[in-house]
């Protein structure tokens, strides 16, 4: 389905019933990283209704010009919650670039937001600026390895911590797939122009008190775990947890755990009574 906000056609699919959960991916890939991994969760968990969305510039979202800054695409995702969910409390959770739209969310719409999940979230904009582990790979397959072209070996040694066929498949279907769509050209533009927000997400008026589940690698080289504690205080309810064998994809690295862990926030968020 595609929903006009701001004159961009924004692509989306909804699956099941209930509570909206909006699902936000990170910066290259599209929806699929998140319905890759909450799908499994979910689709038999009555009572959500999922909300999935590819941003500007990747996936069937299509760039904008006039779209040049993460101020502008945060514009985008709330006036498209507005659009599809008008007036509706509802949960956010997202990935990396999503986890820092998802904070930006709950500063614009506080009132709105039952719930927040923040999957390996991306705290400090510029990189250089980030505290942030050696890269490392814990368990290795040659076999595969041997077996993949030279680009797919480099793009899926640059980021996997625990190498294993089932997870490269993963890696392959719910990540590359999106990344191999993005418009790099317009995403790199936009990085190098106003990639940061012009207001900080983390400073709020008050305490976000809804249920809050942080997910963290912690060989996560791309945006870390320190920065994330930081803004342990921002989140009274939260549950902040830092897994070991676990990178930036640590919803495939440790599958069972963040399963576990995510269906625990569920269950806060239905005793608050939010989801009837």
């Amino acid at each position: 389905m595609r929903c006009i906000v701001n004159g961009v056609p924004v692509y989306y699919e909804v699956h099941g019933e209930g509570t909206p959960i909006v699902m936000l991916h990170g910066y290259y890939p599209d929806h699929r990283l998140m319905k890759g991994c909450m799908e499994p969760i979910l689709e038999n968990n009555q009572g959500w209704r999922r909300i999935y969305l590819d941003l500007p510039g990747m996936g069937q979202t299509p760039p904008d010009a006039n779209i040049d800054s993460s101020d502008k695409v945060l514009d985008i995702v709330v006036n498209f919650i507005d659009a599809i969910i008008p007036n509706e409390r509802f949960l956010v959770a997202g990935e990396s670039y999503g986890g820092y739209l998802a904070r930006g969310i709950v500063k614009k719409m506080p009132l709105m937001v039952q719930g927040v999940l923040l999957i390996c979230p991306m705290i400090v904009p510029q990189k250089e600026r980030r505290t942030l582990p050696t890269h490392q790979v814990l368990e290795r397959d040659p076999v595969l390895m041997e077996s993949l072209s030279a680009e797919e070996a480099a793009e899926f040694e640059s980021m996997a911590v625990v190498q294993s066929q089932k997870i490269y498949e993963r890696y392959r279907d719910e990540i590359w797939a999106g990344v191999k769509m993005a418009d790099a050209n317009y995403l790199e533009t936009l990085r190098q122009k106003a990639y940061a927000f012009e207001f900080d997400p983390d400073s709020l008026d008050k305490p976000f008190e809804g249920p809050t589940l942080m997910l963290m690698g912690r060989q996560d080289a791309s945006v870390g775990y320190l920065d994330a504690w930081k803004i342990v205080d921002n989140f009274p309810r939260g549950t902040f947890v830092i897994l070991d064998k676990a990178g930036h994809n640590l919803q495939l690295e440790q599958e069972a755990v963040f399963s576990q862990l995510v269906m625990e926030w569920l269950q806060r968020v239905r005793e608050e009574g939010f989801n009837i």
